[in-house]
């Protein structure tokens, strides 16, 4: 990497911040977000529900611990462009198989250093989400302005199927044995059986249905109802992803009759989005979306309170469900916004946040528990 290299990046109101390159030379357009999180920027950058985003970074610096395959939620960077006030000159873990630069490179993800990322910060926070492009080629302020105001967004459009697995597979990969307390490991007897729709599925979901004993089918996101019943699972989750939930609608119809086939039904994030549609709510753009791993969720049942990982611009209206019908189980602390719902006459659930974390805290590793007892009482 050559730390002298210029950058440009130029949001959609014509701000111009110039800093140094990194990562690929490539030009990129985007929707820019911030992420809050202190640690766990691999993770973060191989989230899949980030296509079609750059991540602005908020930690004050970045790179130090390089990359290493452990870590990863997909098998390469799922962003657009990696925004961030300081690149580590080193790299100082012994796992660490390459720098986040080169890695970036090797991918053709573009990145930006040395730039005011409070204020950015700040003016994505009071302005709401934009669209947004970088240049770490050369390319004048002036064609990126044009570049990012002629591109046309995320809203209405099917990004799921740019993320999504081509075909059905068996998950083969490793357990979150590590990350479970000694009560939550491996239970006895026939695993059961879970189909996970893949809308962009990280990896630890996987991971943690395949530590409680879950044998698991990974499917792709236009599968239907009736595809996904002939592979007799005791239960259905349904993965993140990225974009807008309203893109999908297919997704949507297909878990609408796994409902009324009356099969336990788990989703997170876009999943808990996509139940919120199929029982005929409405979804909405957050201003500036949850990006982060300390945002504080309160269980309205328990008075608990998580502290969660989150990622997504879209959240589901609570005004738009039947009362009747679905109980509203979670709500954030920071705005007041819908976080979890479980049906009252059906065993279906979900939630907004990320209880597999990766990167983030471990609070809500215990949401996994209902899906599970509902599949057993169920088998």
């Amino acid at each position: 990497m050559d730390a002298q290299k210029p950058a440009t990046l130029v949001l959609q109101d014509g701000s111009v911040y110039h800093g140094a390159a990194f990562g690929a030379p490539a030009d990129a357009v985007f929707e820019l977000v911030f992420n809050t999180s202190m640690t766990g920027y691999q993770e973060i950058i191989t989230d899949p529900s980030y296509h079609g985003q750059a991540v602005l970074f908020t930690v004050s610096h970045l790179g130090n611990v390089g990359i290493n395959p452990e870590d990863y939620e997909a098998a390469a960077p799922q962003v657009a462009g990696v925004v961030i006030r300081a690149l580590s000159p080193n790299v100082s873990n012994w796992r660490a198989t390459l720098s986040l630069s080169d890695w970036l490179a090797q991918h053709g993800v573009p990145g930006i250093s040395g730039i005011d990322t409070r204020a950015i910060t700040r003016k994505l926070r009071d302005g709401g989400t934009m669209k947004a492009a970088i240049s770490t080629q050369g390319t004048a302020p002036e064609a990126l302005l044009q570049i990012a105001n002629d591109w046309p967004g995320l809203d209405g459009r099917d990004m799921v199927r740019e993320v999504t697995c081509p075909e059905p597979y068996p998950w083969t990969g490793d357990a979150a044995d590590k990350w479970l307390a000694p009560e939550q490991g491996r239970p006895q007897g026939s695993p059961l059986h879970v189909v996970l729709y893949d809308f962009g599925a990280k990896l630890n979901i996987a991971r943690h249905l395949a530590a409680r004993g879950a044998r698991v089918t990974i499917v792709p996101a236009d599968t239907s109802a009736a595809a996904t019943l002939a592979l007799k699972p005791d239960g259905v989750m349904l993965s993140n992803g990225p974009g807008d939930p309203a893109g999908v609608p297919y997704a949507a119809q297909a878990v609408r009759e796994l409902i009324d086939a009356d099969l336990p039904v788990f989703g997170i994030c876009l999943g808990h989005q996509l139940i919120g549609l199929a029982l005929g709510g409405t979804t909405a753009r957050l201003k500036f979306g949850h990006h982060g791993g300390n945002h504080p969720v309160q269980d309205l049942r328990t008075k608990k309170v998580y502290v969660t990982s989150q990622n997504h611009n879209f959240m589901v209206l609570p005004g738009s469900l039947d009362p009747e019908q679905v109980e509203i189980t979670h709500l954030s602390l920071n705005d007041g916004s819908l976080e979890g719902l479980k049906m009252k006459d059906r065993p279906v659930y979900s939630v907004q946040f990320h209880p597999e974390a990766s990167p983030g805290p471990h609070d809500a590793h215990e949401i996994f528990a209902p899906f599970f007892e509902m599949m057993k009482s169920r088998r």
